[in-house]
């Protein structure tokens, strides 16, 4: 899941939660997972050498999520070549008090880690000035755009603020991206099979 599977990015992490005091249902979902990689043993991450697609990013949040403490989930891939090189899945720390807030707590988190890959690129003498960030909620696109003080925000924590001004220096990027079209929908809930398959292969997981 950490190095190779992102397609089981969300199960895994979902499944950790109840490790220390697993029920019958949870080992019966965790053979379900091992059946599953069993099956799909000879899927491989592919890069395209033949495309032009250099970096691109998706991000979104499955708001309120958890039923126990009402946090919400978020989900940001990173692609290289049309394939993943950096994935995660995570509950946020905070609980978003909206749909829009809790996209835009998770533009913010996948906008540090864009940060920490361009740094990267730089050192190693490839220099990047723009990475773009993709997400599905026009409401969070906006408030990172505008840096403008409302009272909806202003409970927001300081932290996830930051991404206002990665995108003011031209650092990130923000699109807006369909639901149907956004791949980091996979790493942050249970989808229908015919959605998680078409996510997979958008993933770049390819059966060889």
């Amino acid at each position: 899941m950490l190095g190779t599977r992102p397609d089981i990015d969300f199960a895994v992490i979902k499944m950790s939660q109840y490790s220390a005091n697993p029920s019958p249902d949870h080992l019966n979902k965790a053979l379900h997972i091992v059946r599953y990689l069993m099956y799909t043993r000879n899927y491989e991450i592919v890069f395209d050498g033949n495309s032009d697609e250099g970096f691109m990013a998706y991000c979104d949040s499955d708001w309120a999520s958890d039923p126990d403490d009402r946090k919400s989930h978020t989900g940001m891939i990173i692609q290289l070549a049309a394939a993943p090189i950096c994935w995660v899945s995570h509950k946020q720390k905070t609980v978003a008090l909206s749909s829009t807030e809790a996209e835009y707590m998770a533009l913010s988190d996948s906008c540090r880690q864009l940060e920490w890959l361009r740094s990267l690129f730089n050192e190693i003498g490839i220099p990047i000035q723009s990475l773009p960030l993709c997400g599905d909620n026009q409401g969070s696109i906006f408030l990172a755009s505008n840096p403008i003080q409302e009272r909806r925000t202003k409970h927001i924590d300081i932290r996830f603020h930051h991404i206002r001004e990665k995108i003011e220096n031209g650092n990130v990027e923000l699109f807006y991206v369909q639901t149907e079209d956004n791949i980091a929908d996979i790493l942050t809930k249970n989808l229908a099979l015919v959605k998680f398959k078409k996510f997979r292969d958008l993933l770049g997981i390819t059966f060889l």
